[in-house]
């Protein structure tokens, strides 16, 4: 059996361009519920933008990084840990959050803001610490990673459908709810389709792999749950603020992160498992956090 670094998940050029527009469709979806009043707000308050910047693009991959050199896993697997951490949060964490009983309209206003900062921010953090670890820039050494093209195809994907999302909803209020509505839970089912798409002709890969990334996955996606938690926590904002935070670090865009590395990557084994497996076990991890926050906070309002 390879060794999991030389292992590459095939993904057709059809496939590719399927999984490019499912992502710009689903953002365009998350987009249609984002006004300009979102930013305003999180302008009004700057502690919000610098926590929710400090936790989901600061601190998120430099902690990664952390784990990365404590715990030295395979050189692919580090490389799918950074590409996740570097990658803005989920579609669905508003609706996560909200399931949580949390600050919905935080949520959304950092979606949108996170969304933005990602197209610059999300290529930055995967070159500076993908270099910066040894293993890792050996891989990046042997790849034509295009910085110029990794930010175009970030911009593509996130920016063009938040301001197309954000412009209808502009023009017509009633259209872009309606849209929003039909495309918003599609989310969840888009990601679970892609990496089915994905993994179909490769199931054998995933099943001989997947035992590599399972306990680092999980733990991974807990250090990020409990990073935002704990960052609200030190500079004292409210539970409700506290959930949001939390879910919006801990729910990473990681079809996103799946893209960057079938188009850059030629779908290289470990990033493409890990990257894979931590968008599935956020949706169920999420929703588990959600539920229990809900009904925590069911009791202590009886």
């Amino acid at each position: 059996m390879l060794e999991l670094d030389d292992v590459q998940i095939h993904f057709s050029s059809q496939g590719l361009m399927v999984l490019n527009i499912a992502l710009a469709v689903v953002m365009f979806g998350v987009a249609l519920g984002i006004t300009l009043e979102d930013f305003k707000n999180l302008i009004k308050n700057p502690k919000l933008i610098l926590l929710g910047v400090v936790s989901q693009f600061i601190l998120l991959p430099l902690v990664t990084y952390g784990i990365i050199v404590l715990i030295n896993p395979k050189p692919s697997i580090a490389l799918g840990m950074m590409m996740v951490a570097a990658c803005p949060g989920g579609n669905i964490s508003n609706f996560m959050t909200h399931l949580a009983n949390g600050n919905t309209a935080l949520s959304i206003s950092l979606t949108a803001f996170a969304t933005f900062l990602a197209m610059f921010m999300t290529p930055f953090n995967f070159q500076l610490y993908g270099n910066l670890y040894e293993p890792t820039a050996q891989i990046l050494k042997t790849v034509e990673l295009n910085p110029f093209e990794l930010v175009k195809l970030v911009i593509l994907i996130l920016g063009i459908p938040l301001v197309l999302g954000m412009l209808v909803r502009s023009k017509n209020k009633t259209l872009a709810e309606k849209l929003s509505k039909l495309l918003k839970p599609l989310s969840i089912i888009v990601f679970i389709a892609i990496v089915i798409i994905a993994f179909s002709n490769n199931l054998d890969i995933f099943y001989d792999y997947i035992h590599h990334v399972l306990g680092l996955g999980i733990i991974h996606n807990l250090v990020a749950i409990l990073l935002g938690f704990g960052v609200a926590t030190v500079f004292g904002l409210s539970l409700r603020d506290k959930k949001t935070l939390a879910i919006e670090t801990g729910i990473q865009n990681s079809g996103l992160g799946l893209l960057i590395i079938f188009t850059f990557f030629n779908g290289l084994g470990g990033m493409a498992i890990m990257a894979a497996f931590w968008g599935i076990w956020h949706i169920v991890s999420g929703l588990l956090l959600a539920t229990y926050l809900s009904k925590k906070h069911a009791i202590e309002t009886v």
